[in-house]
């Protein structure tokens, strides 16, 4: 009888100390929808936002002769912006219903519509980054723009394709504003009596395409810029609903 009952409890201290170990892995398992959902939240409604606007700011910064200068942008980059904005939704990389809905409370709505306005300020200030300030440089590849964003909202694009042909159009424009056009003005430290007598070629190039002067240090600060924005591009959801 003794031995009978022995048993019975060594069965009950097991099951006891089974439901004690499993206790643990089952509040594990609670709890990472909940960590997922923060992770998710941090994303959307911190990490996007603030990258967005830091390309906002930085797209406009300009560095000429120890000064740094501030270009505002111009009217028909808000155009561009639009146009890319309505190209985002035809490649369903954003689907306007799942961020801006009446199924969401008004806080989510408020803080999805602020990033979204994010991402129209920062694609603003990208077109303000890549192409030339004034002169006929300006005009062309304002033009060679227009026609890219007017061919590609009549295109079949999925979101991969879509962010492949930015980042190709984003890095050309950049080649030619920070590499070919800059080679071509001369240096913003140079006098112009001291450009004309050692370089009068570069000079008049200078001149006739209306190039601003700045430093190299403008060109690097625009590439990691403009890397931003595409990599901010790639983790951007279509929707936030869970």
């Amino acid at each position: 009888m003794e031995q009978l009952e022995s048993e019975i409890v060594d069965s009950e201290i097991v099951l006891e100390s089974d439901d004690a170990v499993s206790t643990p892995a089952v509040a594990a398992l609670e709890l990472a929808p909940a960590a997922i959902e923060r992770r998710r939240a941090l994303l959307y409604y911190l990490v996007l936002p603030l990258t967005l606007l830091l390309v906002t700011l930085l797209g406009g910064i300009r560095f000429s002769s120890g000064s740094v200068v501030y270009i505002k942008p111009a009217l028909i980059y808000l155009i561009f912006a639009a146009g890319l904005m309505i190209l985002f939704i035809v490649a369903n990389l954003i689907r306007f219903d799942g961020w801006i809905s009446e199924r969401f409370d008004i806080t989510k709505s408020l803080i999805n519509a602020i990033t979204l306005f994010a991402l129209f300020a920062a694609s603003v200030q990208v077109f303000n980054s890549v192409i030339p300030e004034s002169g006929i440089a300006f005009w062309i590849v304002s033009f060679c723009f227009l026609w890219t964003l007017w061919n590609n909202l009549f295109s079949n694009f999925d979101t991969k394709r879509l962010l492949r042909s930015l980042a190709a159009m984003f890095s050309l424009a950049f080649v030619v504003k920070y590499v070919v056009l800059a080679n071509l003005a001369q240096p913003a430290d140079q006098g112009w009596l001291d450009a004309i007598i050692n370089n009068p070629a570069q000079t008049a190039a200078t001149w006739l395409l209306d190039i601003p002067q700045f430093s190299a240090v403008t060109g690097y600060l625009q590439f990691f810029t403009i890397a931003i924005f595409v990599i901010a591009l790639w983790f951007f959801p279509n929707s936030t609903e869970e």
